[in-house]
């Protein structure tokens, strides 16, 4: 069932006990004081009659010295019809509560006229004959002789109006509850709105539509649900995107992998065969055993960036400070018998919090692609900048350039902006992308500026290490 017929249908039950409650007390309070007044009436007409009565009987002639039957029951016939109300009916006993006069359909019993006493005075409630009336009892002296006297008073009227106050009061339950119904069923509707939003929203987004969101229409508790439901709808959907796009960078790195696999295992598998199955001069034997060999290399290159790559992800880095200069003195060492290039080198001496051979992968990945990017005979220029949020390490190049719409690609495992310019110098498109991991680590990224013609200049900080451990 759903949450607002839940709400509409206890609402109702809840409405129909409290109408039906507050109804029967209601009508019954009413009933109770008009039943109390009209025995109020009844049992002050039961003196009225009794003071009559003994006025009566001083009125009859002394013959006798104690009152007659015959003359009680004149009294009371006279009782009976006088006065407005001709339906007054009475009953007169004697001293031993023997019945000397009944009104025509007094038929009740004599339960009350047992009860009744000098002292008290009694009534009660009957049902004779179809109709309800109040009894009531008294006890009256007149002359010598005890009577007692009891009267009927009809008092049907107040039933019927209890039950006619019932009937009316069910009409207008049923009616209150008939539009109580639709006004909760509105309101139940509008409550529920946004929960009807948010289970479209998980349905929508459940059938991979993630980028739609929940409407707010209100600003209360449900109100805030909607907002930071859609704010979890916006982190997942980042999330989703972002494993998307690892999803699709790790087929293509795949793809790339064996790519780049199969292009120098053709060369070596065909040079290889070429030297096995015939006999071929020496210039053609050294040709073919060089481009194994540089082929061999390319491939031994690309598995060591590979696994550079897989530890600086998983591995445990131990920083510590190092002098800047000799990550430098160590590249000069590094390149000295490069001749086709001219390197310069400038720096700070400065101490930095680093792990010192992860970085110096990264300055050698930064001058091999230069050199590769640079014509024989162009100049490096390898910096070194002692800054206030850390140590800058600069390689800058006059080669060819990148252009602008590669320079967000460049850091991805296995691109390479001219491929055919980077296999000839056995490049695999990894470089960058080892570099990029392993600063992560140390929490610093390449900065990469370059003009398409007039060269690069790639730039990384390392942080103090107050502000790295900080």
């Amino acid at each position: 069932m759903k949450f607002s017929s839940k709400l509409l249908l206890w609402t109702i039950i809840v409405m129909a006990i409290a109408l039906g409650i507050s109804g029967f007390y209601f009508v019954n309070y009413v009933f109770e004081t008009s039943l109390a007044r009209e025995a109020g009436q009844a049992l002050d007409e039961n003196s009225i009659l009794s003071f009559a009565f003994e006025t009566a009987a001083l009125n009859v002639p002394a013959k006798y010295d104690v009152l007659q039957d015959h003359t009680v029951e004149q009294i009371a016939a006279n009782l009976e019809t006088g006065g407005q109300n001709t339906s007054r009916m009475l009953r007169l006993s004697d001293e031993g509560k023997n019945i000397l006069y009944a009104s025509d359909g007094f038929e009740t019993d004599e339960e009350l006229l047992k009860q009744t006493d000098a002292l008290t005075k009694t009534y009660r409630t009957i049902f004779l004959n179809g109709h309800y009336y109040i009894q009531t009892g008294s006890r009256v002296n007149a002359l010598d002789r005890v009577l007692y006297l009891e009267t009927l008073r009809d008092v049907s009227e107040v039933f019927n109006e209890r039950e006619l106050g019932f009937k009316v009061y069910q009409r207008v339950t049923i009616l209150m509850l008939i539009l109580g119904t639709v006004i909760m069923y509105l309101i139940s509707s509008f409550l529920t709105k946004p929960i009807r939003l948010l289970t479209r929203a998980t349905k929508r987004m459940a059938a991979g539509d993630y980028d739609y969101r929940a409407r707010v229409v209100s600003d209360d508790e449900l109100g805030h649900l909607t907002l930071d439901f859609n704010h979890m709808a916006e982190a997942l959907e980042e999330n989703i995107n972002k494993l998307e796009d690892e999803i699709q960078a790790r087929e293509d790195f795949v793809g790339a992998f064996a790519h780049e696999l199969k292009t120098p295992l053709t060369a070596i598998i065909g040079y290889a065969d070429m030297l096995r199955s015939r006999k071929l001069d020496e210039e053609k034997s050294f040709l073919s055993a060089n481009y194994i060999y540089t082929e061999g290399k390319r491939l031994e290159t690309m598995s060591i960036r590979l696994l550079d790559i897989m530890v600086s992800r998983h591995g445990q880095v131990q920083f510590q400070e190092i002098q800047a200069e000799s990550l430098f003195l160590y590249l000069k060492d590094m390149f000295q018998n490069n001749d086709s290039m001219e390197f310069e080198y400038s720096y700070d001496r400065a101490m930095v919090w680093a792990e010192s051979s992860m970085i110096i992968t990264v300055l050698i990945n930064l001058l091999d692609n230069a050199c590769k990017a640079s014509d024989p005979g162009s100049i490096i220029e390898v910096k070194g900048k002692e800054e206030p949020k850390g140590y800058r390490f600069t390689v800058s190049d006059h080669g060819i350039g990148i252009p602008e719409q590669e320079l967000q690609k460049i850091t991805k495992a296995f691109y390479m902006v001219d491929k055919s310019r980077s296999r000839s110098r056995n490049g695999a498109g990894l470089g960058l992308s080892l570099c990029t991991e392993i600063l992560s680590l140390h929490g610093s990224s390449l900065e990469i500026e370059s003009t398409l013609g007039e060269g690069t200049s790639i730039s990384f900080v390392l942080p103090h290490r107050e502000q790295e451990e900080g």
